[in-house]
């Protein structure tokens, strides 16, 4: 069943990274705890028919360079550090089927902040299986669940009802939230999202 509060997202996205920076600030200021629920964009892209921003932005003159300034701005305004994933994309399936198992575990907030940071701030290798291996040993994670996590069924089986129900209620990308039934989609609805939060609390 949805909680008032999810936060859907994939680790491939340079736009969930951002708001996830941003989330904190957001539960402070309402009172209200975001659930992450990790969302295969890759799925989304699949049953809505959607294609990645490089893909929408290919051929479009002047877009691209707005695109990097308009984040160029947000991490200013937020104080965020922002590195360009290497490689770009990656293959995030593998930190996704960890986040399942982390959350059994009852250790989800920190492994995907652990995830985050070396993938967009310390700009580690995410293509290459030691990257991974380092950040469960770093953290203290439950390594051998995690690493079995990607053949693991009930994982599979998990991760594509996300997709499914996320879908089915709406979203398209990430990063998408949920305030009770109302959907927002993007970095930069932070505030909308504030003001429906408020709305939400107040029945």
């Amino acid at each position: 069943m949805p909680t008032p509060y999810e936060f859907h997202f994939d680790f491939l996205s340079p736009n969930a990274y951002l708001a996830h920076r941003v989330i904190p600030g957001l539960e402070a200021r309402t009172g209200v705890s975001f659930k992450y629920v990790p969302v295969a964009i890759m799925g989304q892209f699949k049953l809505t028919n959607n294609k990645p921003s490089p893909v929408q932005m290919e051929g479009v003159k002047n877009k691209p360079d707005y695109v990097a300034l308009e984040m160029r701005r947000f991490c200013k305004k937020h104080n965020i550090t922002y590195h360009w994933p290497k490689p770009f994309p990656f293959d995030s399936r593998p930190f996704m089927a960890g986040t399942v198992i982390a959350e059994r575990e009852g250790v989800s907030k920190a492994y995907i902040e652990a995830v985050f940071t070396a993938a967009y701030e310390e700009r580690q290798d995410m293509a290459a299986p030691a990257t991974h291996e380092q950040i469960l040993s770093k953290g203290g994670f439950p390594k051998a669940a995690i690493l079995a996590a990607q053949s693991d069924d009930s994982v599979k089986t998990e991760l594509r009802k996300n997709v499914e129900e996320s879908v089915a209620r709406g979203t398209f990308g990430s990063p998408s939230f949920f305030v009770g039934d109302e959907l927002f989609f993007g970095k930069d609805r932070m505030d909308q999202i504030e003001e429906q939060i408020a709305l939400h609390k107040a029945g």
